[in-house]
Order: C-alpha cells, then sequence, then structure tokens
C-alpha cells in the first residue's frame, strides 16, 4: 500500500495495516498437507539401530519425493516423556527426512541406560543414516544432516555436535549443562533422578544418581563451545531455569569467534506445553534458512 494511502487512513485502521503487515507469517509446513506423490508417497520406516552389541529402535518420517532431502536427527530427553514428534511432522512437510530414536535402555529399546551409553548411541544414530545403503532406503542425503534435541537431548546434541563437524547444524531446545545436574546436592539430585526413571532400564534411582556423577562432566557446556564455533546452531530457552547454562554456551561460542548462532527465549514451561506452534515456527524457519 503506497505511504499516501496510508497517511490518509484514520489512525486505528492504520495501526490495523501495519501490525498485518508485520505479523509474521508461519511456515506453511505448520499448516498444509504436502501434495501427495504416487511414485514416492511419504511413508513412515521403523528403524533398528546397531550401537554396541545391540539395536535401537527409531523412526524415520519420510517425505514424498524421489529426494535426497536433508535429515533432521531428533534425541529424547531424560526420560523423554515428550516425544516432540509434532516437530518431526512439521520438518517432513518441510521437506526433511525426520528421524527419532530411543537411546540403550529407554522406552523399549534394548541394553542399560546410561549417560555414556548416549553419547555413543547418538553417534551410532548418525553413523546409520550415513551409511549409504540406509541413506538410499530413505531417501536421505547422508551429507546434509541436523542433529537436534529437547532437555537432555539438547545436552546431548550440543556435546556431539561438537565433535562432530560433519553436521550442517545443531538444535538445542531446553537443554541443560548435566555437569551442573551431577554437581547438585544430593537431595535435590536425587528428587530429580526420582521423577525421571520411568521408561528407564536403570538397576535403581541410586544407580542413576551416581552414574550421572561419574558422567556429568562429559557434559559440560564449557568443553563443548570451542568445538562448535562453526556450526551453524539454533539454541531455544524456556522459563524453565534452565536458560543461563545455554546463555553461558551462546557467549562462550561468540566469545571464541563463532557467529552462527542463533538464541530465542520464549515464556513457556520447559516442556513448552502452551507454545507447540511458535515452537515448530523457531525450528522450522531456521531448517529453511539452513538449506
Amino acid at each position: 500500500m503506497p505511504i499516501k494511502t496510508i497517511l490518509r487512513l484514520p489512525l486505528l485502521t492504520m495501526l490495523c495495516v501495519m501490525t498485518a503487515q508485520a505479523a509474521p507469517k508461519l511456515p506453511a509446513a505448520i499448516s498444509t498437507d504436502p501434495a501427495p506423490n504416487k511414485q514416492y508417497p511419504a511413508d513412515l520406516i521403523p528403524l533398528h539401530i546397531p550401537t554396541h552389541g545391540v539395536e535401537v529402535f527409531g523412526t524415520a518420517f519420510v517425505p514424498p519425493g524421489k529426494g535426497p532431502f536433508p535429515v533432521l536427527l531428533f534425541c529424547h530427553g531424560m526420560p523423554g516423556y515428550e516425544r516432540n514428534l509434532d516437530i518431526l511432522h512439521a520438518a517432513r512437510r518441510a521437506g526433511w527426512v525426520a528421524i527419532f530414536f530411543n537411546v540403550r535402555g529407554a522406552w523399549g529399546s534394548p541394553g542399560r541406560y546410561s549417560f555414556a551409553g548416549n553419547l555413543e548411541d547418538a553417534d551410532a544414530a548418525l553413523a546409520y543414516v550415513r551409511d549409504p545403503a540406509h541413506a538410499a532406503a530413505l531417501r536421505a542425503d547422508p551429507q546434509r544432516i541436523v542433529l537436534g534435541g529437547h532437555s537432555f537431548g539438547g545436552a546431548l546434541t550440543a556435546m556431539t555436535a561438537a565433535h562432530d563437524h560433519g553436521l550442517i547444524g545443531a538444535i538445542m531446545v531446553s537443554a541443560a549443562d548435566m555437569s551442573l545436574v551431577g554437581g547438585m546436592p544430593r537431595e535435590q539430585l536425587m528428587a530429580l533422578i526420582n521423577g525421571a526413571t520411568d521408561g528407564l532400564a536403570v538397576p535403581s534411582a541410586d544407580a542413576m544418581a551416581e552414574d550421572l556423577v561419574a558422567s556429568g562432566s562429559s557434559y559440560r557446556f564449557a568443553d563443548a563451545a570451542p568445538g562448535l564455533v562453526g556450526t551453524p546452531l539454533l539454541v531455544l530457552s524456556a522459563d524453565d531455569g534452565l536458560a543461563p547454562t545455554t546463555d553461558a554456551l551462546v557467549k562462550a561460542i561468540q566469545a571464541a569467534g563463532g557467529h552462527r548462532v542463533t538464541a530465542v527465549h520464549v515464556a513457556t514451561d520447559h516442556y513448552w506445553s502452551d507454545r507447540r506452534i511458535r515452537l515448530q515456527e523457531l525450528i522450522i524457519n531456521w531448517l529453511d534458512r539452513l538449506r
């Protein structure tokens, strides 16, 4: 609308025009299904990912089309009540092969759950997708993989992306520096662990707490920062008390010369319970710009 026309409008009307022009447009992938493709239809493929003597379970959401498509590999939290499958469906509609997997000892995957094992399983999942045969079956481009995760999965993402420089990006949602969690007073740590053992194959809450104390240093964000300097990174924080840990990571990356970090804070809970569309919007827009 020409500026002369806008200036002739009543004030209320002019404010409405300006607001409408400034309002962000939701990505089509959040609200619109893709066109069907009879030759290469959208698909859901169960995965069995080998890692240290067992095969953990995963699911690949494959978009319609011949591909190859970029990949979003997403890690669950501890224990992983929020599956974030809405993000994966939106990513598939946006043209990404979206993959979710359960680490060893979590939600039916064989083996014993451990914090060191989570790091190994993330590497194993990336190796699985990069295998030419698996990539072909998934219509995936093994050279274009983004790793992401929520809560503890966000911490797992940071530590994995810090040493895996073949990724084209990484996403952290409400992530926590687990080295600080492992350093909590015993009573506080046990209160956290007692609410996080559902669905996990662990001998006891006490054993899980001891494991976290022993392995927590492997998740120190300060150690990850140098390895993330060159990685496009989306860091999303909420009003759950964890934002200071990711804020410190962002500052450390920037201080080391990293300028490819996008950090956004949203007023919501740890699970983004009342901001799921906003969460999808942030992730899909960032993935679109990345691609």
